[in-house]
C-alpha cells in the first residue's frame, strides 16, 4: 500500500502519489507521445492496482476524460476523481486548441461534458483551471460551484494555479483544495503552499517530478541549471535515483497532501511507486536541499 495523508479540510484520505491522466490524452492533441487504447486501458487499472487513489483530469486533455470513464467507471468507488472547469477547445485536424474562459455557460458545459465522459453521477474534486480570485468572484462562479455542490453534482472545490494569481486565491480562503507546481528544481511556491496548508486547505502538487530532471526524456535546461548549480548529485547514493530524491523531497514538503505524476512509461511509474513507499527524504538531507536551492 502506498502512504496516505488527509486532504486538508476535505478529510478525503489521499495516497500520496496521486496520478495526472494528461499522459493519455490521445492523439491530434500535443506533444509526440499517443498512448493506444490498450495500454490506455491496461494504464489505468495498474494506477489503482498499485494503491493510487487519486486521478486528476481536464476536460481540454484530449480524449483522458473519456478513457477513465471507459476504462475505471466499473471501479468509481476505489478512487477520487478531480477534474477542472474554465475549458475551451477545439479539435483540429492534426492539434487540439486550448483555452480558458471564465464563464458560466463556460462551466456548466464543462461539468455535464465531464458526468457524461466518465460515466460518473458525480466529481470529488472540481478545481478552476487557473483565474484569478477577482474575475471568478466578479463572474459568480464560486456562487456556481456551491450550486453544484448544493445539488450533488460535486463535493468540494478547489483551484489549479501558479503565480501570480496564486496568493490572491488563497488569501480569499475560498478553496478547499490549491493544486499547485513545485519540485526541488521549481521551488518557487515554497511558501504558498505552506500558507494554503496552515489554512486547513488540501495541496495538490503537480510537477512534483520535475519532468524526471536531468534524465527526462525531454530535457527542460532551466531544471537542469537548478541541479547543476546546486550540485545534487552530492546527495545520491546508490540506493536513489534522479528521479527519486525529487519526488521523495516534493512529498517532503509537510504541506504537501498528493502529487500527481503523469507519466504512461511503466517502468518510470513503477519508480516513482518505490520511492513513495520510501517515504519523505531524512530530515537533515531535506534540509541540506532546501539550503543548496535557496529555500534556507
Amino acid at each position: 500500500m502506498l502512504p496516505t495523508k488527509i486532504l486538508g479540510r476535505t478529510g478525503l484520505s489521499v495516497s500520496q502519489l496521486g496520478y495526472g491522466s494528461m499522459g493519455l490524452r490521445g492523439p491530434r492533441t500535443w506533444g509526440v507521445r499517443v498512448v493506444e487504447e490498450p495500454e490506455s486501458e491496461r494504464f489505468l487499472n495498474l494506477v489503482l492496482d498499485s494503491g493510487i487513489n487519486f486521478i486528476d483530469t481536464a476536460p481540454d486533455y484530449g480524449i483522458c476524460e473519456e478513457r477513465i470513464g471507459k476504462y475505471l467507471a466499473h471501479r468509481r468507488n476505489e478512487f477520487i476523481l478531480a477534474t477542472k472547469c474554465g475549458c475551451v477547445y477545439t479539435q483540429h485536424d492534426d492539434h487540439l486548441e486550448i483555452d480558458h474562459q471564465w464563464d458560466a455557460k463556460v462551466i456548466r458545459a464543462n461539468v455535464e461534458t465531464s458526468l457524461r465522459r466518465m460515466k460518473t453521477d458525480h466529481l470529488d474534486l472540481l478545481q478552476f483551471h487557473g483565474g484569478d480570485i477577482e474575475t471568478l468572484e466578479r463572474n459568480g462562479l464560486i456562487e456556481l460551484l456551491e450550486e453544484f455542490r448544493t445539488r450533488g453534482l460535486i463535493r468540494f472545490v478547489g483551484v489549479s494555479s501558479k503565480l501570480p494569481h496564486l496568493d490572491g486565491l488563497i488569501e480569499s480562503n475560498l478553496f478547499d483544495t490549491y493544486q499547485i507546481p513545485y519540485s526541488c528544481l521549481a521551488s518557487e511556491h515554497d511558501a504558498l503552499i505552506s500558507k494554503a496548508g496552515r489554512q486547513g486547505a488540501g495541496v495538490i502538487v503537480r510537477g512534483g517530478i520535475a519532468q524526471g530532471g536531468p534524465e527526462a526524456t525531454i530535457q527542460r535546461p532551466n531544471l537542469n541549471e537548478v541541479w547543476i548549480s546546486a550540485v545534487l548529485d552530492d546527495f545520491l547514493d546508490e540506493s536513489m535515483t534522479r528521479a527519486q530524491l525529487i519526488l521523495r523531497f516534493t512529498i517532503s514538503h509537510p504541506h504537501c497532501h498528493t502529487t500527481i505524476v503523469g507519466t504512461c512509461d511503466e517502468d518510470h511509474f513503477l519508480d516513482n511507486i518505490e520511492a513513495v513507499r520510501l517515504g519523505g527524504l531524512p530530515e537533515d538531507l531535506y534540509l541540506a536541499i532546501k539550503q543548496r536551492v535557496g529555500l534556507e
